[in-house]
């Protein structure tokens, strides 16, 4: 590919009542190079990611010089509402992005290649994490390969913890604790909020499933067949939110919060505590006005188990052998080389004014792990002691996978927990029963 710009192939597909704009590559280059289409090129207006990206393919090419990378660009990187019509027509990129939720879908809808033969050539991939490879491993056979890889924590305000005579330096570890947290920092008044939660746009029953993990609870039984949301865990769950909100006045009397709406609590330094991975804190101080040294992250409370999730690559099933191989090679240059590449060179991060030092993603294990971490630390220049109680709680939590059909799940348990959020006599036996029975269909229907 050539340093000056990005070639494309394009070709209109109508998928249902709409078109799409879809960009194939063939084979081969004419000039004899093996040829891929790869997606998640972060867009235009995303300026030093953007330039990076280009700088990493262009050296990506120039060590292989055999090899041509035609990469799309892409805000957000998969859109669920053109996702599965690009899938069904065939029109994904030789080596696309994916969340980890939507692995398995793309492999039983017979859209993805089996690259198992491939990946013993792939030196990186014994160092990522086994969780996560675990999650595009699907009947035995490797389908692809991750990326990035978060966990749940609690973040919270450091400031504020001071204020309201709370010890900033010791989180709170139980449900319990948040509330009575909350509680104190709601006390300080002036609009402060000691507690927020999501609760429309699917964003409530993502975060209702985080909370059940945390209490040990799961929202499907193991084989992924009937719901596990009407148990004493889930209670636990809808009755806290309830209690703080009715019975503490911790919450705000605004609810139906989406993610937008508690980032910028967050960010203008009027709440306390609500539940993200670490990937929020940067967005928080960019663009929501926050500041690195109040802002501060802890490990689930409960202590039994957190969400886990990220994305990675998957590869078309109309891909060769050429191009598969080719793509490997693209995403250990790319992605995989601790210390080095788009997410990794953590030098180039720090010297273009990028956070470095949070938490996650933490994709390797074993030496490549303390090789990635060494470079981290050294180039830090965001206050990493403010994180140590997460990486240090997340060493006991069970990591978990959001549910089968996460989204239609999701959208359930929203009526749940905004329920309980806005209507103070919300009956939490009703709603999980309502919600136990709609999971059950969804998961029948496959």
């Amino acid at each position: 590919m050539r340093s000056s710009g990005f070639r494309r192939a394009c070709v209109a597909l109508v998928a249902g009542s709409f078109v799409l704009t879809a960009c194939g590559s063939s084979d081969d280059a004419a000039d004899g190079k093996t040829r891929i289409t790869v997606n998640c090129m972060p867009p235009k207006s995303a300026k030093v990611d953007r330039k990076f990206f280009e700088d990493d393919i262009a050296a990506f090419e120039k060590k292989n010089p055999d090899i041509d990378v035609v990469a799309h660009d892409a805000f957000p990187c998969q859109d669920p509402k053109t996702f599965d019509a690009k899938l069904a027509g065939g029109q994904m990129e030789d080596v696309f992005y994916t969340y980890f939720t939507d692995a398995t879908h793309v492999v039983y809808v017979n859209q993805a290649a089996d690259i198992t033969s491939y990946v013993k050539d792939l030196k990186s991939y014994d160092t990522v994490q086994q969780q996560l490879r675990d999650i595009y491993t699907v009947d035995g056979k490797v389908y692809g390969v991750p990326r990035t890889g978060y966990s749940m924590g609690l973040i919270y305000n450091r400031k504020l913890f001071q204020k309201a005579g709370l010890d900033p330096d010791k989180p709170p570890a139980t449900w319990d604790e948040v509330r009575a947290a909350a509680k104190r920092i709601a006390a300080l008044g002036g609009g402060t909020v000691g507690y927020a939660d999501y609760s429309a746009q699917n964003q409530g029953g993502w975060h209702f499933t985080a909370e059940l993990y945390s209490q040990g609870g799961d929202v499907v039984s193991a084989d992924g067949k009937k719901a596990t949301v009407d148990t004493p865990e889930g209670k636990a769950v809808l009755q806290n939110l309830h209690d703080m909100r009715w019975t503490d006045n911790s919450m705000g009397s605004k609810q139906l919060l989406v993610i937008n709406d508690v980032q910028q609590l967050m960010g203008s330094g009027k709440l306390g505590m609500y539940l993200s991975a670490p990937d929020n804190i940067p967005i928080l101080v960019k663009e929501k006005g926050g500041t690195y040294t109040d802002l501060a992250l802890a490990p689930m409370p409960g202590g039994k188990g957190t969400l886990i999730g990220g994305d990675g690559y998957m590869f078309n099933k109309k891909a060769t052998p050429a191009q598969i191989k080719a793509g490997l090679k693209w995403l250990d240059f790319m992605f995989l080389t601790p210390g080095k590449g788009f997410l990794g060179d953590y030098a180039r991060a720090k010297k273009n004014d990028a956070p470095v030092g949070l938490p996650e993603p933490r994709l390797f294990s074993g030496a490549a792990d303390a090789r990635d971490q060494q470079v981290k630390k050294a180039n830090a220049n965001v206050p990493v002691e403010n994180y140590q109680a997460f990486l240090d709680g997340n060493q006991s939590l069970r990591m978990k996978i959001e549910p089968p059909q996460a989204q239609q799940i999701y959208s359930v348990l929203d009526s749940a927990v905004s329920a309980v959020l806005t209507k103070k006599d919300a009956d939490i036996d009703k709603l999980l029963k309502d919600a136990s029975g709609k999971i059950d269909s969804i998961l029948a229907r496959g």
